[in-house]
């Protein structure tokens, strides 16, 4: 959050070229006692600032030294906080040849318990907002006076429509009918760009949330109004870029701060030049260093002081707004040494939140390269020693898409699902990946399968029942199917989020037979993995796949057991059940999870065509003392 602070005067200010009773931002604006990390750095930025001394009062708060940058508007201030257990408003005097001004800087009481929270889990289904575009519940804060873009226009799809934080708090209570536990919002902060900003990736103050969407305590009551619903919050943080009308880009710290060229240098979005044992050096310079648009600058992290920068950045928003976890934007961008040293970082503070990474990758094998894997690279040029877990997994995604738009046979179709997982033994924990379906930039799941309704219950279906913590993109439970050619198709208003709206489909009575169908069986199928210890952290056996068939089964020592078979034929099917045995050994048979109807095992099970069966298994013994 950008502070402007007001400072106590204390002497007859001489003409000079700038004085500090002007105003001076501070970064973090404030802290807190009791962190593990004893070491803070202060951000200091005011015309002219290297020019003043400093010195500060406290018993509890050591000065560990000041830096200067090329930038003389900067000034690091390196605190040490090992002696601080309480709050404090710590005195800092800056002082130069004709002016001494007084600063206080707040450290706050850390919440009780904010170490050990546990954050999002497998338990957990996520749900993925675009703010701007899913609902409006402030309809003052939708141009915003001063800010670059004044332009709210909803029949263009790159202006801003004016969702916002209200928005969402407004809606709760239709997530939590849907099923959801938790959510991932797109970023927030203040992306005060000309244009092509709605969507939050463009950011220009790292501690301001966008004042068209609210205000930082908004934000803060938001997660409040959440957690008082069981219901979580993962922040979207973005480190590889900025955007360019950043003070931060305006006025550079120093040069390196950024990846700068004479002319636009794209990125080559090739993550596999990170270990590729024969690229080139250009290609994978081009990696690092290229932007991802013209009004992205790309950040270098190759210098300790911008890293320290947005480690306390994160920490700042983990410990200011209690979040639940967060999602790494192009985590493979920034460089494994940051975003190891990151992980550290935030793992210090926070040892059990979920933290994962987009790894929007092909292969397997390359994104198990970003995340704690099996192999421990070594060689020349590797990245070593990987910190982060979990991802977002784009291969189980990949494997979806092609089973459901593919023809079958013995090594696609279904047995890409199949073969994805088999590569499960690369990583320590692939069942903390994040799975899905879509999101902001991948096309709808219902405009892929072609707006086939026995397609979407397949891959719903896959989806709360594989292994991973599956997360679902706002709108597609009432089958929005845009494409993603281009992206801004996949970024519709969610109807009935803008009073204008001549339908509300947060309502059952404005959504068709058709939507309220999907709705439903997500609903049914969600509500259910909720309850169900089993399709949350039961472990996984899944059988080789015929050409049409696939069957796997979670299940759980005591806790039961659920069977998925998937039929991907038009043709009505007979699965024999002597194969599945040593799975099925001690069940009479099983409850279809969403129809209630019962299938016995003393027969082959018929599957529809086009289909998906969910089995919760019903051991013999129950059904003895039901006899």
């Amino acid at each position: 959050m950008k502070i402007r602070l007001s400072f106590l005067l204390f002497t007859f200010l001489i003409s000079i070229n700038f004085n500090l009773a002007q105003g001076v931002q501070i970064d973090p604006p404030n802290w807190w006692a009791g962190m593990k990390e004893t070491n803070l750095q202060l951000m200091v930025y005011a015309p002219n600032i290297s020019s003043y001394k400093l010195n500060i009062q406290s018993h509890n708060i050591k000065l560990r030294g000041t830096t200067t940058l090329p930038n003389p508007n900067y000034l690091l201030i390196d605190l040490d906080l090992t002696n601080l257990s309480s709050t404090e408003k710590l005195k800092m005097v800056f002082f130069s040849n004709n002016d001494r001004q007084v600063v206080y800087y707040d450290f706050k009481e850390r919440k009780q318990g904010s170490a050990k929270r546990y954050g999002v889990t497998q338990q957990d289904f996520m749900y993925l907002i675009m703010p701007d575009r899913f609902a409006n519940g402030d309809t003052s804060n939708d141009v915003v006076e001063g800010m670059n873009e004044t332009i709210l226009d909803r029949n263009q799809m790159y202006k801003r429509h004016g969702g916002d934080l209200k928005g969402i708090t407004n809606n709760l209570e239709y997530l939590d009918d849907l099923g959801v536990t938790a959510l991932w919002i797109n970023p927030v902060l203040e992306n005060n760009q000309p244009e092509f900003s709605y969507h939050g990736y463009a950011i220009t103050d790292h501690y301001k949330v966008d004042a068209r969407l609210g205000t930082n305590e908004q934000y803060k009551e938001m997660v409040e109004t959440c957690h008082r619903r069981q219901m979580k919050v993962v922040a979207d943080m973005v480190f590889n870029h900025l955007g360019n009308e950043h003070w931060l880009y305006k006025d550079l710290p120093y040069e390196q701060w950024v990846h700068e060229y004479d002319s636009f240098p794209k990125s080559n979005y090739r993550a596999a030049t990170v270990f590729d044992p024969h690229a080139s050096k250009h290609d994978r310079d081009m990696f690092f260093k290229g932007w991802f648009d013209t009004h992205m600058p790309d950040l270098n992290f190759s210098t300790e002081y911008i890293r320290k920068y947005f480690i306390q950045n994160s920490i700042w928003w983990m410990e200011y707004a209690n979040l639940d976890g967060i999602r790494i934007d192009t985590y493979a961008y920034p460089g494994q040494d940051f975003m190891n040293e990151w992980v550290k970082a935030i793992r210090k503070e926070y040892p059990r939140v979920l933290l994962f990474g987009e790894t929007w990758v092909n292969q397997p094998g390359v994104q198990a390269y970003f995340q704690k894997n099996r192999f421990g690279f070594t060689e020349k040029g590797a990245w070593k020693n990987a910190q982060l877990s979990n991802v977002t997994d784009f291969q189980v995604y990949f494997a979806i898409k092609n089973a459901l738009t593919k023809p079958s046979g013995w090594s696609n179709g279904l047995a890409e699902i199949y073969y994805v997982l088999t590569q499960d033994y690369m990583v320590e924990k692939p069942e903390k990946n994040v799975i899905f379906l879509d999101n902001h930039d991948l096309s709808r799941f219902y405009g892929i399968v072609e707006k086939d309704m026995r397609k979407f219950k397949i891959g719903v279906g896959l989806l709360m029942t594989l292994r991973g913590i599956p997360q679902w993109y706002y709108g597609s439970e009432i089958l929005m199917s845009g494409l993603s050619n281009p992206d801004g198709l996949v970024r519709e208003d969610f109807p009935g989020g803008w009073q204008e709206d001549q339908v509300n489909k947060f309502t059952e009575e404005g959504r068709s037979v058709e939507e309220n169908e999907a709705f439903n069986y997500l609903k049914s199928l969600a509500n259910y993995r909720k309850d169900s210890p089993v399709l949350q952290e039961g472990d996984l056996m899944q059988f080789t796949p015929e050409p049409d068939q696939y069957v796997y089964f979670r299940f759980m020592k005591k806790r039961g057991s659920v069977m998925v078979v998937v039929n991907t034929s038009e043709e009505t099917k007979e699965l024999k059940l002597d194969r599945y045995q040593e799975r099925l050994d001690g069940f009479i048979g099983g409850i279809d999870v969403v129809t209630g109807k019962d299938s016995r095992f003393d027969e082959n099970l018929k599957l529809e065509p086009m289909s998906i069966k969910i089995l919760e298994l019903v051991p013999v013994k129950i059904e003895e003392e039901k006899d």
